[in-house]
């Protein structure tokens, strides 16, 4: 996979994720965040690895989002906290799988098109 669009993406889900903190109020932007936050650790998984298949990159994503939300259940260090967060939210990992299954989608139909 090109590494261009692979960092296109990674750009407007981030810009995604500073969006919806702008546009909506409540439990919207905070869970859209959870499942952008995968979407960007996918895409960062696709950067480092261009030839992962999407189910792989989409294991490895939704893998390290739920590695890091339970490792909130221990003492994240203060200067982490912003980056990795700091309270178990059991929630989060259902909200991960959902980010990690819209990548997925989104890289198949990608690959196909391409294809």
């Amino acid at each position: 996979m090109p590494r261009l669009p692979v960092l296109c993406a990674a750009v407007l889900t981030v810009a995604a994720g500073l969006g919806v903190r702008v546009f909506f109020d409540g439990p919207v932007p905070k869970y859209a965040g959870d499942a952008l936050y995968t979407v960007l650790i996918y895409t960062l998984v696709v950067l480092i690895l261009p030839r992962v298949r999407p189910w792989g990159a989409a294991a490895l994503a939704a893998g390290a989002s739920w590695v890091i939300e339970f490792a909130q259940l221990g003492e994240i260090p203060a200067v982490l906290r912003p980056l990795l967060g700091s309270t178990f939210n059991p929630p989060d990992l259902f909200w991960y799988a959902v980010g990690a299954a819209a990548a997925w989608a989104a890289h198949t139909l990608w690959l196909r098109r391409a294809g």
